[in-house]
């Protein structure tokens, strides 16, 4: 019999696990000794933090980055079709969403391997839920361009569908996070309605939706933290 790929979720910060990680998904993690991880040492990181006895050193580790290639990839699988279960981790949150891991998962199901989701914070939909916004049409933009001319004309693209209201999700790393605000308020419409949501589960989360001629008066300081931004214009939904 082949194992199982278990979508492992990951705090999205903070060290009260317990708060946002369910406890019956602690045990499905901690029971665990195959893992596919954006990085290694994070993840043996958190895997101390929600069991400070987990053996690490009796465990296996595979990185699945951007620079993995698909041939790398596909060897990821060989504990499962050996009959062994593995979790696949993100950095934060909830894997396959803005991650390498859906590489992982595209293989697991040609070669028909069960997938197990669970449970636990995801930044995108806890943000869209807090903004007001319109959650029965939104699209998830992921990241947008570094560059300033593609990131500015992406802003603008993403605003100009919004107009037909659906709410326009998208995120950023958090060193560039203070860069992002300053653009958005550069490009966007006065009129464009925008939610900023700040470390979504921790002490210092801040979610609020404003006008941007409003955040143009007032606006926070988002360096070094994690942001999720959707934007809107303003219309009315029916229910």
């Amino acid at each position: 019999m082949t194992g199982k790929i278990f979508l492992i979720p990951v705090t999205l910060g903070g060290s009260d696990f317990r708060q946002v990680i369910p406890e019956n998904v602690i045990n499905v993690t901690v029971a665990l000794r195959y893992f596919v991880v954006e990085n290694v040492r994070s993840a043996r990181r958190y895997l101390r933090l929600i069991d400070k006895k987990f053996p690490i050193n009796e465990s296996v580790f595979f990185e699945l980055n951007e620079h993995t290639n698909n041939a790398e990839i596909s060897t990821f699988l060989e504990p499962v079709m050996n009959g062994y279960d593995i979790g696949l981790m993100s950095e934060a949150g909830l894997p396959g969403i803005a991650d390498p891991g859906t590489n992982l998962l595209n293989f697991a199901h040609e070669k028909n391997i069960k997938i197990v989701p669970q449970s636990g914070p995801s930044s995108i939909i806890l943000a869209l839920i807090s903004s007001g916004m319109n959650g029965q049409n939104f699209t998830f933009n992921g990241y947008l361009p570094v560059k300033a001319f593609e990131r500015d004309s992406k802003l603008k693209e993403i605003e100009n569908r919004s107009k037909t209201g659906i709410a326009q999700i998208f995120m950023e790393t958090p060193y560039r996070g203070q860069k992002m605000l300053e653009a958005i308020l550069s490009v966007c419409n006065n009129n464009t309605r925008l939610c900023i949501a700040a470390d979504i589960t921790l002490q210092t989360e801040f979610i609020k939706t404003k006008k941007i001629s409003e955040w143009k008066k007032e606006s926070p300081i988002l360096s070094n933290r994690l942001v999720i931004f959707i934007i809107q214009q303003l219309i009315k939904i029916d229910l």
